[in-house]
């Protein structure tokens, strides 16, 4: 059982807190479009700071523990880019101007961040009082992993999300963004900007995403601090991501259908803890170098065979995958 210290544990929130300060003066404080080479450069620092709190957590804790964090961290950076496809369909939808797009991500980021802690601690808790969680959240995601296959050609309807729905209908709402506010007033009245409901699109939707996540990433470790930071560190250079790669996005034609695989694999590996510790030792587990060297393989295969996929007919458009069938959007 990894034990980290109350010392640990404040170094690594605060190192978090002050990279999400950084993220927040780039995005909010200082709203302009970013380029290739300014999304390149702290997609790099990102990932590198990610690399080296691994090397050093390993070198600390062990690398059977490290391991696990780089396991937790591809997995979480996996579905944080299928993230990127719905903040690209939320964002197309509302029409948000690109200066103000890094304001959307760098919220979208911390909205995402605390409901992961959220879930993070709710996980653990479940599982350390109660051994059939392993099997629940098992079938969740191997549930999640057939709908995901099963729509993988769709993309997530905005118009389905039922905050959005109530906020248009019960809220006063201005016509454009009023220079990035989300709260402005008007003739004495006070309204919202579409630049709020474009967060309430986002904030609802990384409930759906953190319900997916965490339960895939014990799938992996039942170390919540591990499961913290691999979240934490593949959240925070999402918003560099996003405008590095959300013009090659269209390209990762098989994402959702790599997803789907990593997910199924996890949900039963997960399956097999339990029947290992609550039906029989005999049942197989699946080691952690295993698992790593699985998710690896899938995301590399999928990357390959999206790109030469795109290359030979350039007409086929990638899509982030649903959990239910939108046929509209197939018109």
């Amino acid at each position: 059982m990894l034990e980290v210290t109350a010392l640990g544990w404040t170094l690594t929130i605060g190192v978090i807190v002050a990279l999400l300060a950084l993220d927040l003066t780039l995005g909010v404080l200082r709203p302009h479009v970013v380029g290739f080479r300014e999304a390149a450069g702290w997609s790099i620092f990102y990932i590198a700071v990610a690399i080296a709190f691994g090397v050093v957590f390993a070198s600390v804790a062990g690398w059977g523990y490290g391991a696990e964090y780089f396991a937790g961290y591809i997995v979480e950076k996996s579905l944080s880019v299928d993230n990127l496809f719905v903040f690209v369909i939320i964002i197309s939808t509302f029409a948000v101007p690109e200066r103000y797009q890094q304001e959307v991500l760098t919220f979208g980021i911390i909205i995402a961040l605390v409901l992961r802690v959220v879930f993070i601690a709710l996980g653990a808790t479940l599982l350390n009082l109660f051994s059939f969680m392993f099997l629940i959240f098992g079938a969740i995601l191997i549930y999640t992993a057939v709908q995901l296959y099963r729509h993988r050609d769709e993309d997530p309807s905005v118009e389905d999300n039922g905050l959005v729905r109530a906020g248009r209908r019960f809220l006063p709402v201005t016509d454009d963004y009023v220079g990035g506010k989300m709260i402005t007033r008007i003739d004495g009245k006070r309204m919202v900007t579409p630049l709020f409901l474009v967060l309430l699109a986002i904030g609802s939707t990384d409930i759906l995403f953190a319900l997916d996540s965490i339960p895939a990433v014990f799938g992996v470790t039942e170390q919540a601090y591990i499961v913290f930071v691999a979240n934490a560190f593949a959240l925070l250079g999402l918003r560099a991501l996003f405008f590095l790669v959300k013009d090659l996005l269209d390209r990762l034609v098989y994402l959702s259908t790599g997803l789907a695989v990593i997910l199924a694999f996890i949900g039963v590996k997960l399956v097999l803890h339990w029947a290992h510790k609550s039906l029989s030792a005999s049942v197989p587990e699946v080691g952690t170098p295993v698992s790593l060297a699985v998710i690896i393989g899938i995301l590399v295969v999928t990357t390959v065979a999206s790109l030469i996929k795109a290359r030979q007919d350039p007409s086929m458009k990638a899509h982030a995958g649903s959990l239910r069938s939108h046929p509209e959007q197939q018109k």
